[in-house]
């Protein structure tokens, strides 16, 4: 029964029997009697087809996400059994926004490699919400996500920048599509803003900014070293720096399969490190000002 549950959630994913059917690499004729054989076996019709494709039915929508709570399982059974046993090295499944994973993941990503070479990576780029969804179908592992709701990994704020020594107009705004973290804080905290591109990546905003096309709201780990190096400028208003919090995750530390738990457990460590630099530097900052004022004291 377990092959006609992965079909079933194959035909319903897809959204008619014959794509499922080719992605499966069976006939048509097939997969039909596999989903017969499974509406058999429950009872109920689980499916109604159509001139569009296939519909859930009452019972069917119970049985789906039972199904993919199942299969989960059972692949996550598999992988950790695989892993204890030495059959296969693992694998970690993580999906996470674009900020994550272009600016936040890629050398924690590289540490984990060095740690475990034989471990192999699946990197999604995801909304949030999305990502979430995936976590709990059991789709992936880890969900690096900016919003409520996980475990605190790091802190982040948006702000806004603009082009160095460029007159655009001040109301145009470059950024990227509804549904993005980012579009979201714009429309919330900028609701009179000119959106003049809709773009897909931050790498494609931040190049749109610099031609003195519009000001972007960005994330400020995603500017930090084009600020540094000049090549943007932060623009000073009162409602920035909107700050933000990371967030990883997962459905439980028992349901990690052992390359997952390895996984959080350097990002965890990161996070600590992080704090520890931070709080040390905090001080330092701190005992320099003592030092100046000490200093200006006993001066003539």
């Amino acid at each position: 029964m377990l092959e006609e549950l992965q079909q079933f959630v194959l035909v319903v994913d897809r959204g008619t029997v014959t794509g499922a059917a080719k992605l499966a690499h069976l006939s048509q004729p097939a997969l039909s009697a596999s989903l017969k054989r499974l509406e058999s076996h429950f009872g109920a019709r689980l499916l109604h087809r159509g001139r569009r494709g296939v519909t859930l039915t009452t019972a069917g929508s119970e049985l789906l996400p039972r199904a993919r709570a199942l299969l989960a399982a059972l692949e996550d059974a598999k992988r950790a059994i695989a892993e204890l046993e030495g059959l296969r090295a693992g694998e970690v499944r993580i999906g996470a926004g674009g900020t994550a994973a272009t600016y936040l993941l890629p050398s924690l990503l590289s540490k984990y490699r060095k740690r475990h070479p034989d471990v192999r990576i699946v990197l999604r780029e995801l909304p949030p919400e999305q990502a979430r969804a995936e976590v709990e179908r059991g789709e992936l592992d880890l969900g690096v996500v900016s919003d409520s709701g996980g475990e605190p990994w790091r802190d982040d704020a948006f702000v806004l920048v603009a082009a160095r020594g460029r007159g655009a107009p001040s109301e145009n705004v470059v950024t990227f599509t509804p549904g993005t973290s980012t579009r979201m804080a714009l429309d919330r905290h900028f609701p009179e803003a000119r959106v003049v591109m809709e773009l897909g990546s931050i790498a494609a905003v931040k190049r749109h900014v610099r031609e003195g096309v519009g000001m972007a709201l960005l994330s400020q780990a995603a500017v930090a070293t084009d600020l540094a190096s000049r090549r943007l400028r932060r623009v000073a208003d009162p409602r920035t720096p909107i700050p933000r919090r990371f967030c990883l995750v997962h459905r439980g530390t028992d349901q990690l399969s052992p390359a997952a738990a390895a996984l959080r457990a350097l990002l965890l460590e990161a996070r600590q490190l992080r704090r520890g630099a931070a709080a040390q530097g905090s001080a330092q900052r701190r005992r320099l000002t003592g030092s100046r004022s000490g200093s200006g004291s006993t001066g003539p």
